[in-house]
């Protein structure tokens, strides 16, 4: 075949800067956007922030003391303008959009806050007391012997966050250097000393010695049955696991009046004594919606809190307009521009698509869970002319704070199960349904799965047995053996 050249013109889709920069915002979190903007402000410096996130954070001030400390303002250019004065026309002009609305509160509604909020008084957080210090603290008061607080302080340094010695004695006994000449029965006598410090049952081997050592130490409690729960604990825990309370009952020679009295104490235990002074911070979820009842329905309005208001530098903008700028800083000034419109942009998405939820699912913020409707993403996609990858974007770890609750926007979608009437039932409403008839059951005679997948069809929901078995793990409900009780 010979080889020649050809001039063909042809059409192809192609993302341009602009484009990647909006879908890589929408898809974003709250946090995520954040970051990227802190990212963006610093190798930008045509762009900045109107409102700080830490203005009303403490800081370290320039004479050494803390307080707070608002970001200083930007010395005025030219003479001073009254107060009714316009704002200067290159900080109006370069908004991202060429109009002067840009840099006004287009997302400042209700920022204001007087000085009687909570949020106006700043407060330190106060320093973690770890379970480690707490045993200390005990053990600086209890022990007076150099050599028996070395010991003490070895185990204490081998407990897991629990409180739990994760090492045997003889592990520890055989690190040890011989020169020390440290005897098994001195490590018995200084785990002894550590398990009568609080919390009770710090520093157990195993569950059963944990609760045993609270049980022990439980005040008010008839000697026959806290002897019955120390029998239960310590040969018995695993049936009392698995709530066989017939095996219970007759290797312990007992009716369910003792057996309940025992498994009251044992419940009242806490298998994890060191947990409460575990340092894992709670991660908060902020709402990027926020749903609330109107005079005419339900209305969704953007949270002003996650909104940041950006516009381009007066001073550079003023310099490139008298065409005092290089190049570099007129592409700056794009993407600065282009960066404020892809942000509202990015949060006007979000409303709407919020917007076409509630109102397919305003029975849901209505009746609660029970009356979600089927909704795949497919029907907002068609409804507000968005391509499907589009919406699943916008839905993915974006919340909506509602009267029920806070929900990520995903949550809203469902698969769809039919019904006796040839209508559509959600999953969202079954799984409500199982959690309301569970949670309403007899506990000594809990409801399997065939009798709920019955009750459901007594509603019209022609659902299987294992389909129950299968949103019930879901939700985390455990089967009707661990259900059960005395």
């Amino acid at each position: 075949m010979k080889q020649s050249l050809q001039l063909r013109t042809s059409q192809h889709l192609a993302l341009t800067p602009q484009l990647q920069q909006s879908i890589r915002l929408l898809q974003l979190s709250t946090l995520e956007l954040h970051q990227e903007l802190e990212q963006l402000l610093t190798d930008n410096p045509l762009l900045e922030r109107l409102d700080d996130p830490l203005d009303r954070s403490l800081r370290l001030l320039a004479d050494g003391a803390i307080g707070q400390q608002s970001a200083p303002e930007a010395p005025a250019e030219g003479p001073p303008q009254q107060a009714d004065a316009p704002a200067p026309a290159e900080a109006e002009r370069y908004d991202g959009e060429g109009g002067p609305e840009g840099d006004s509160d287009w997302s400042d509604v209700g920022r204001n806050k007087g000085p009687d909020d909570d949020d106006a008084r700043p407060q330190l957080e106060a320093s973690q007391h770890t379970l480690r210090e707490h045993l200390m603290e005990q053990m600086r008061v209890t022990v007076q012997e150099p050599r028996d607080r070395a010991l003490v302080e070895l185990i204490i340094d081998a407990l897991d966050e629990n409180g739990y010695l994760e090492e045997s004695l003889e592990e520890i006994h055989g690190r040890l250097p011989e020169e020390l000449d440290v005897e098994m029965e001195e490590l018995r006598t200084a785990l002894a000393l550590l398990q009568s410090f609080d919390p009770v049952g710090v520093g157990a081997r195993s569950a059963s010695e944990c609760l045993a050592l609270q049980i022990r130490k439980m005040p008010g409690v008839p000697l026959v049955t806290r002897r019955m729960a120390l029998c239960i604990v310590e040969k018995h825990l695993a049936w009392f696991a698995q709530r066989d309370f017939n095996k219970l009952k007759k290797a312990l020679d007992c009716d369910d009046e003792d057996l309940r009295e025992a498994q009251a104490v044992i419940r009242q235990c806490n298998p994890h004594p060191g947990a409460a002074f575990a340092s894992d911070v709670s991660d908060y979820v902020v709402p990027d919606v926020i749903v609330k009842k109107g005079r005419n329905g339900w209305v969704v309005t953007l949270n002003n809190d996650v909104m940041p208001r950006l516009r381009v530098n007066a001073l550079y903008a003023s310099l490139l307009k008298q065409g005092k700028g290089e190049s570099q800083m007129s592409a700056q000034l794009q993407e600065a521009k282009w960066l404020i419109k892809n942000m509202r942009q990015r949060f006007d998405t979000i409303l709407r698509v919020a917007q076409a939820i509630v109102e397919r699912q305003k029975n849901f913020f209505s009746h609660g869970a029970v009356a979600m409707r089927p909704l795949v993403l497919r029907e907002i996609a068609d409804t507000l002319g968005l391509h499907e990858s589009t919406i699943s974007r916008v839905t993915t770890q974006k919340y909506m704070l509602t009267p029920h609750g806070m929900f990520e926007l995903k949550y809203f979608f469902g698969s769809h199960v039919a019904t006796e009437a040839g209508g559509e039932a959600s999953s969202t409403a079954i799984r409500a349904l199982i959690v309301q008839f569970t949670g309403a059951e007899d506990p000594k005679n809990p409801l399997s799965d065939s009798k709920i997948a019955d009750m459901l069809g007594e509603q019209g929901m022609v659902i299987a047995r294992r389909t129950v078995a299968k949103y019930r793990e879901a939700l985390k409900i455990p089967p009707v053996s661990l259900r059960k009780s005395l």
